[in-house]
This record gives structure tokens, sequence and C-alpha cells, in this order.
């Protein structure tokens, strides 16, 4: 589960507009947050429960809770689930959503905003390899607490980050739905059963 509790970081000026819906895809529902300036949020397994948590924590962190249509964070989260729905279907590689990364700051920021520009489709990195591409050698544990944090799973995709060696690594949704995405990009065989 991602962590949207902005935890240690200084609170946004004044409460924030912002949407949210939930889309169904094969990994599961994912629950999708929206400012006008972008997509803020992909929240894994989005049940009732965890939509419901994930909006409380937003809530709290925006300082207001989701607003109804119209608004510009609908037109975004209209533009996320369209394109969600097409990577799932297979028929997109590249995001062109705008990214909202008000969630994010410091070395986590730059750990993953260099992930969402230069690891692409049916790619994969290490978590050292992204250590060293923003300066940081030695720093690959570092880039795993990002990659854990990253508050915008599959649209900057953590899911293509493994371990030097070859090994899967972590992934907060669980290994299965890594494998699955991975699978979706060729990058692994899909599974049997």
């Amino acid at each position: 589960m991602t962590d949207v509790t902005g935890a240690g970081r200084a609170a946004p000026p004044g409460p924030q507009a912002w949407a949210w819906t939930t889309v169904a895809t094969r990994v599961g529902p994912l629950g999708l947050a929206a400012t006008e300036k972008g997509l803020l949020c992909v929240a894994f397994h989005a049940d009732a429960a965890t939509a419901a948590d994930t909006v409380a924590r937003l809530t709290r962190r925006l300082g207001s809770g989701p607003v109804p249509p119209p608004c510009a964070a609908h037109e975004v989260l209209a533009t996320a689930t369209a394109e969600l729905t097409a990577y799932f279907d297979g028929r997109l590689r590249t995001f062109s959503v705008p990214l909202d990364w008000s969630l994010t700051s410091g070395f986590n920021r730059r750990v993953l905003r260099e992930l969402a520009a230069h690891v692409p489709y049916g790619t994969l990195a290490s978590y050292q390899d992204l250590a060293d591409r923003v300066g940081e050698r030695g720093a690959a544990r570092a880039v795993g607490v990002a990659m854990g944090s990253n508050p915008l799973p599959v649209v900057v995709p953590c899911h293509r980050v493994i371990e030097s060696n070859g090994g899967l690594g972590g992934f907060g949704p669980g290994l299965e739905t890594k494998r699955d995405l991975l699978a979706l990009e060729g990058v692994l065989p899909e599974p049997l059963f």
C-alpha cells in the first residue's frame, strides 16, 4: 500500500481540489486520485475498504475531500482511466497523462522522475542502476525505499525495477502483481495457471 499520509512533509498551502475514481484492471481495481495539475495517486487493490482508507488519507493530506465533476481533476482522471485501460489491454506503452508529483519530494522524487523518463515499457533497471543514474552510488537500498513510497505505480513503473542479481526484489502490491505487470510487458512469460 502506498503511503499517502505525507508524513514528514509540509502541508500544502490551503485545501487542494482533487478527484477520485476506481478502474477495473487485470490486477484488480486501481484507485486513482488527480488534481488539476495531474494524476496524484494510484492505489492497488482498491476494494471498498482500501478505497475509503486511501480517500481518507488523501483528504487529510490535501485538506479537503474529493470534488464532484465538473472540474479539471476529473478530466485528468478520464485521461488516466483511458490510458490505464489501454495499457492493460496491451494497446499502450507510454503514458502521457500529466503527473502531480506533490506526494513525493527530495531523493525519492529524483529517482521516480528518472524511472518515469528513462525506463521504458518492456525494459528493466536495477535498484543500483537507478542510484547511479541520479548520482548516488551505493544508494540501492534508498532506491528501494523510493520504489516502496511511489504514489504513482504502473504509470511511474516501479514494477520495472529489480535486484542487480536478476531477482524480482520487492513490490508493495505483491510479487504476483509485479510478475503479472512484467508478463504483460513481455519481460516475463505469462503464468501457465
